[in-house]
């Protein structure tokens, strides 16, 4: 699976930690937006775009974006087609990201969550399925997904 990933200056730390820690999964190949280190820093608005597009033209499957409270990015990611973000701030909330969202990308903030938990957070994410744990919602949680890439459809033209 490929992995696009981005931060801001904010969210520089919680971006290193989580680089390094997927580059030690086998299953995992990290492309990584920058920034690059903390002098060379832009900001949200130009980091989110360049994961949204890896994702949109299929260089990557998933995103993982990073800034001071994770919104930032989220509010950029969902103006571009065929990304579902979702801003994340506990386990729980990155499970069901993708069980409940379908979430291709989630959105972290380095001032509201040490690395150490984002790290655990994106494994939480990245081992869910769409309806998992849900199954017995898997008809709603289906619809009203197609609802959304229906809305997508019309606001998107």
């Amino acid at each position: 699976m490929k992995i696009a990933i981005a931060s801001d200056l904010s969210g520089y730390p919680m971006k290193k930690a989580i680089v390094e820690h997927l580059k030690e999964r086998s299953d995992i190949e990290v492309l990584d937006f920058g920034i690059p280190n903390e002098n060379e820093p832009h900001p949200y608005v130009e980091q989110a775009p360049k994961v949204c597009k890896a994702i949109q033209n299929g260089e990557a499957e998933k995103g993982i974006l990073i800034c001071g409270t994770g919104q930032g990015m989220a509010i950029v990611a969902n103006k571009h087609k065929g990304i579902y973000a979702c801003v994340v701030d506990s386990i729980f909330s990155g499970e069901r990201a993708k069980i409940i969202n379908n979430a291709n990308v989630i959105t972290l903030g380095g001032w509201v969550t040490a690395p150490f938990l984002g790290c655990e957070i994106v494994d939480a994410w990245l081992a869910m399925k769409f309806t998992q744990k849900m199954e017995f919602k898997k008809d709603f949680l289906t619809k009203n997904f197609h609802i959304v890439e229906d809305i997508e459809k019309e606001n998107f033209k």
